[in-house]
């Protein structure tokens, strides 16, 4: 038999048959409550791994002010886009999360490209993720060694990292539950440290005017409205990953509420702490040119090597690292989840290898290898280009947010179709969504556009060339297999139970 039947408890029945009322038969096992669920949203968007990866290019495009306002400005705009798509999760608690909720309110065309966005934005952000934890660590050897962190050994410790999260993942859900538990207390004690120890160390700290008002552009652009525009990358990005509670429904008690709530509360309380941080962290720059040129290759260590000296810098790098590694763990929990429910539904090339689940942990294993693999080829360019990075970072904010909201779009565009789940806006869905929809096609053009000036082979935004690769690939792949290949529950002839009952235990 296979582990699902030892969900035995009331709750995890009625999960199961909501569940299979959305036209799937249970097959992950369900092992996380409602704190892991929030947790792992919540260490998806870690924002001692966002705002400290991309805090250098924030000192560039816009300086403090931007960073701080922005960060305001953007984890509001966040709050509603969170919000609406937590009531569309409420109502559709599958692993496929995004494109699911799309197919079943807009038909197999709209699942089909948001599934393909939903991905591209996962594996991206898992690159990016990981590739700043690798950068943060080649700063630490250099510290500690002297290691020169040349684009060849950050790559390197990229590689390992992501072999080290893929090792992880593969022994289950528990073990990934407890991990993002460990990583909320790691995440808010580590702000808390950082900024305290900054605020109590060093004998001299930036002006409150500079802050929250002191204005840097250092692109080459000359329009500031330009340059603003795009350092709201650095809370965009940050701020990208919390549909993660989404992808674990399957997996979570009380989905309908745990997965919504997750979404909201991970949002909110990241707004909290990447504001502390971010205001932290500028009040200490000793040195502005000195931090923007660092020779660890990250302005975050040199604040705290001007600051604290060369052991404090290690320890405050050491609390970053490993809150960036348990940031890194999560998201290939969240994007193999994709992969297997994209799979399942026969969406992939070679859909029925990739949906395959381990009979011992309830794991889709080889969806978790395919996704460390993907990952690493996007960061591959890294060797060659200082900007692929940034590149990295916009390909995730316009893969994901714009898959964000288009199940948002089409439960207000179809509203016959939707039916409230458990988790809902009420009166204020409407509302909440229209803003967050406006508002994701705005970064979504935004980060599209050039980040620096003049434009060439190292400074190229290579993140609209990924976007219609992606697109095109999904076009493609729709003509040649998917449309035949890709069906959903609802889009499923004869014979549905038996299939899906089937298909669904399909294991290794």
């Amino acid at each position: 038999m296979f582990p699902t039947a030892r969900s035995r408890r009331p709750g995890r029945i009625d999960d199961d048959a909501k569940l299979r009322d959305l036209g799937y038969h249970p097959v992950l096992i369900r092992r996380m409550g409602s704190f892991g669920n929030f947790a792992i949203s919540f260490s998806v968007i870690s924002v001692l791994s966002g705002c400290m990866t991309l805090y250098g290019f924030g000192l560039v495009t816009g300086g403090p002010a931007v960073m701080i306002w922005g960060w305001v400005l953007v984890g509001l705009m966040v709050m509603f886009v969170g919000a609406g798509l937590a009531e569309v999760t409420s109502a559709y608690p599958t692993s496929g999360a995004l494109y699911y909720m799309a197919d079943q309110l807009g038909g197999r065309r709209w699942g089909w490209y948001t599934g393909w966005l939903n991905l591209l934005g996962l594996l991206g952000t898992l690159a990016g993720i990981d590739y700043g934890a690798a950068m943060f660590t080649g700063a630490l050897l250099n510290l500690q060694w002297g290691i020169e962190p040349t684009p060849g050994t950050v790559m390197l410790i990229f590689l390992c990292i992501l072999v080290l999260h893929a090792a992880l993942n593969l022994f289950g859900v528990r073990l990934v539950s407890v991990l993002n538990s460990v990583s909320v207390w790691w995440h808010f004690a580590g702000v808390a440290v950082i900024v305290t120890v900054l605020a109590l160390v060093p004998s001299e700290h930036r002006s409150a005017s500079f802050v929250f008002g002191e204005f840097v552009n250092d692109t080459n652009w000359s329009s500031p409205v330009y340059v603003v525009m795009i350092g709201l990358l650095v809370a965009q990005y940050t701020f990208t990953g919390y549909d993660a509670s989404a992808h674990l429904s399957e997996e979570t008690t009380n989905a309908e509420v745990s997965a919504a709530r997750g979404i909201v509360r991970a949002v909110g309380w990241s707004w909290l702490a990447g504001f502390v941080l971010l205001v932290g962290l500028t009040f200490a720059i000793q040195d502005y040119a000195g931090t923007q040129a660092s020779a660890t290759g990250v302005p975050p260590a040199q604040i705290f090597l001007d600051a604290l000296g060369l052991t404090g810098a290690k320890l405050l790098l050491l609390v970053v690292i490993v809150a960036q590694l348990f940031c890194g763990n999560a998201e290939v929990a969240a994007a193999s989840r994709m992969v297997f429910a994209f799979s399942r539904d026969g969406a992939l090339p070679f859909s029925t290898h990739w949906r395959r689940v381990h009979p011992r942990t309830g794991t889709p294993a080889r969806a978790v290898v395919l996704t460390v693999a993907v990952a690493a080829l996007l960061a591959l360019p890294a060797l060659y280009s200082e900007a692929a990075y940034g590149a990295v970072t916009a390909i995730a904010v316009i893969g994901v947010t714009p898959a964000y909201a288009i199940p948002i779009y089409l439960r207000l565009r179809n509203k016959d179709r939707f039916r409230q789940g458990k988790w809902n806006l009420g009166r204020w869905g409407v509302p909440i969504g229209w803003t967050a929809v406006v508002w994701v096609v705005f970064v979504t053009v935004l980060f599209c556009l050039p980040q620096k000036t003049p434009v060439d082979v190292e400074s190229f935004n290579y993140a609209p060339l990924a976007l219609i690769g992606v697109l095109g690939l999904a076009t493609l792949w729709w003509a040649v297999s998917g449309r035949g290949s890709y069906t959903t529950p609802g889009y499923r002839a004869g014979g549905d139970e038996r299939e899906l009952a089937e298909m669904s235990e399909e294991i290794v």
